[in-house]
């Protein structure tokens, strides 16, 4: 099956595959690129899904070959009868397993958030399947400040009667830190992050994501600078919100530190997450991709 999102019209292929606890994941399969060049694999954040990589897909296939998938218990993937398996652990054997079905050696990783941290497991469990990678706003250390943030609206079921109300829910739980934002951008994040469902519009994500998220607290003690200073050794793009409530300047510039040959690009007037259109941050990503075809 194809479909097309966005300005442009843009083939993709909906595509399934099982893991290995039986459940069935859903990703988007965007052709393109060169026999023996690795595609790049789209790692979305704690509460989205693929339809996130929509203009990204369109910028860079038919370039690259461009994978975007959706995390078991998000949009057109199963949900775990598990809650407690939705940890980043388990999203990072679910992205081998995915690399496996489709014979991929080594991707290219673009993870914006929980996708960041899922590509730092990787780099920690599994390196040499991992050609480089663009972090989007997020790094070993998270403020606490925007985990509570996110814990304030993540797992509530709200339904909406409109896109409209859907929009300015979405903008209030990001605070005012996207000042580039129009409510139209504010409704097409909402068509991408919510479904239709019985009349009403609803957060496209089982809401049993929230369990393991909220039992870790909001500043779990966990050492996660290993895991980066493993993905350190890979070409690396950083991309970090100016406004950021979870990757402060601080923790990017010791990101820097830890890992040298890093690059570190900052999108002004915004917040988490960037969405990686933002002209700063498409020079950012233009440049890193092409130093890897020299």
């Amino acid at each position: 099956m194809s479909g097309a999102q966005g300005a442009a019209a843009v083939n993709y292929e909906d595509r399934y595959f099982v893991v290995p606890d039986g459940l069935r994941l859903h990703y988007r399969d965007y052709g393109g690129g060169t026999v023996g060049q690795p595609p790049i694999l789209c790692l979305h954040g704690l509460t989205r899904n693929a339809r996130d990589f929509t203009d990204f897909a369109e910028r860079y296939s038919p370039r690259f070959r461009v994978l975007a998938l959706d995390f078991r218990g998000r949009a057109d993937s199963d949900y775990d009868p598990h809650p407690e398996r939705y940890l980043p652990l388990n999203y990072a054997g679910d992205v081998i397993d995915l690399l496996d079905e489709l014979e991929v050696r080594q991707a290219i990783f673009v993870g914006t958030s929980l996708g960041g941290l899922v590509t730092m497991v990787v780099a920690a469990t599994a390196p040499h399947r991992i050609a480089a990678a663009i972090i989007n706003d997020v790094g070993p250390d998270v403020d606490p400040g925007g985990i509570e943030r996110i814990l304030s609206y993540v797992g509530k079921d709200v339904r909406f009667g409109s896109w409209d109300e859907a929009a300015d829910t979405i903008a209030s739980n990001y605070g005012a830190a996207f000042d580039r934002y129009t409510h139209e951008d504010w409704v097409k994040m909402a068509r991408r992050n919510c479904r239709e469902e019985n009349g009403q519009i609803r957060f496209d994500y089982d809401m049993a994501i929230a369990e393991p998220f909220k039992a870790a607290g909001p500043a779990p003690e966990v050492d996660l600078w290993p895991l980066f200073a493993a993905l350190g050794q890979k070409p690396l793009l950083v991309v970090r919100g100016e406004r950021s409530d979870l990757l402060t300047a601080a923790t990017a510039s010791k990101m820097q530190i830890v890992a040298p040959e890093m690059t570190l690009a900052t999108v002004p007037g915004v917040g988490h997450a960037p969405e990686l259109n933002e002209p700063e941050a498409v020079r950012a990503i233009d440049a890193f991709l092409d130093s890897l075809r020299r």
